[in-house]
């Protein structure tokens, strides 16, 4: 479909499509990057339990994707990027994230390198207008290739041994590393990343192998449970290890509304990210001095009483004193706690007396909540298995 066309369908379908609307008996479809992602197929409960418990695959395909090449690739990354593409190995990737030149976050993504000057950026938003912006005066070629390459996600326990049973090697494969194996009369890329905070794969082929490499896994994958999941159960696990999404957790520098709404990667808790000596990067001088002066809003991990989701609740400091909103909370199953994330303003979140007001559904009638919240580390879940190289079998 060309950039001529595309205003023809309202959203676009993945590769995956004809696979993933048979099994989604609710019909519950969001939009994502301008194609229809499944929100729930038929029961959340179960397809978080196939997460923790199990294995299950996530149509990734709307994922926006970006390939660098050139003579300049890593001197352009380092320019763009928080972290040192240079330093990253042939066949690794790292999570990084780009700044406006204020030092607010644009997004954050994951960066594969696929040859010494072949780079690709996986991201929740679309910036080819700044990447290519951001190119002048290096020698290399900025190419979205999004619907070039499909990707599903294998997530769970058990993810390596199903790979295992479909031929698909992957005991020796560490964590952000990656490798190609044969599949369908081509190749495809599998590396050990996710966005569960669990044991878990990501794969990357081409789009004309989508479907053959579906029926695949769900065949080796059936006497474990495969299942496949939707944003709500994938949104669960995701709160559950601690992982921030752009629009979610903080609001895009390039689409805020209101000036004082974006957020630095030290005011996101991504400070550990930046590599302060490779040199000039965008956003650098702001960091900088935000650095020196200190930050006006910290990301928390917080633990609430009782079940009720506190999403999008105010926090206040001695139940007075506005400071900060709860981004995501759910009630954790494998934590059996009740667990948020949220900005709060520094100077607040030092102390000890935050609470959270949520109204809750009680009777038939609203009844407003003022809960004590502590503040509790990220990730919540951290199972040693999503490290353990070779991984456990199941």
């Amino acid at each position: 479909m060309t950039a001529l066309t595309h205003f023809r369908t309202p959203l676009l379908q993945t590769p995956f499509h004809p696979r993933t609307s048979a099994a989604n008996t609710l019909n519950r479809w969001g939009p994502w990057g301008g194609y229809m992602t499944a929100l729930c197929f038929g029961d959340a409960d179960m397809e978080y339990t196939a997460i923790r418990n199990g294995a299950s695959v996530y149509d990734l395909c709307p994922m926006v994707k970006y390939r660098i090449t050139g003579r300049d690739a890593a001197a352009y990354l380092n320019r763009l990027t928080l972290r040192d593409a240079a330093k990253l190995p042939v066949g690794a990737v790292h999570y990084t994230g780009w700044t406006d030149d204020a030092g607010k976050l644009l997004d954050d993504g994951t960066l594969f390198r696929h040859g010494p000057e072949d780079y690709l950026i996986c991201c929740q938003e679309r910036h080819l207008p700044w990447f290519l912006a951001s190119a002048e005066g290096f020698e290399v070629q900025v190419a979205e290739v999004t619907e070039e390459i499909a990707a599903l996600s294998l997530q769970g326990p058990c993810s390596a041994t199903v790979l295992e049973a479909a031929g698909f090697d992957v005991s020796a494969l560490k964590p952000f590393r990656m490798a190609r194996f044969p599949f369908s009369g081509g190749e495809i890329t599998i590396s050990r990343t996710g966005f569960t905070g669990d044991l878990g794969y990501e794969l990357w082929l081409n789009p004309d192998q989508a479907l053959p490499l579906w029926d695949h896994l769900m065949a080796a994958g059936a006497p474990w449970g495969i299942r496949p999941i939707g944003s709500d159960a994938l949104n669960l696990a995701r709160i559950e290890a601690g992982f921030i999404i752009a629009n979610m957790d903080f609001i895009p520098a390039h689409q805020a509304l209101r000036e004082d709404r974006p957020r630095s990667p030290l005011e996101l808790g991504l400070g550990w990210m930046i590599d302060w000596d490779k040199g000039h990067f965008t956003g650098r001088r702001a960091l900088l001095a935000e650095k020196a002066r200190g930050s006006d809003w910290v990301l928390l991990g917080l633990d609430i009483p009782g079940n009720v989701s506190a999403e999008g609740s105010i926090l206040y400091y001695d139940k007075r004193v506005e400071a900060g909103m709860i981004t995501a909370a759910a009630w954790s199953p494998a934590l059996k706690a009740n667990v948020a994330i949220a900005q709060v303003r520094a100077r607040y979140a030092k102390g000890d007396d935050l609470w959270v007001e949520i109204y809750a559904l009680r009777e038939l009638q609203y009844a407003k909540l003022m809960l004590p919240v502590m503040v509790a580390g990220r990730p919540f879940f951290n199972p040693p298995r999503k490290r353990a190289t070779p991984p456990g079998r199941v």
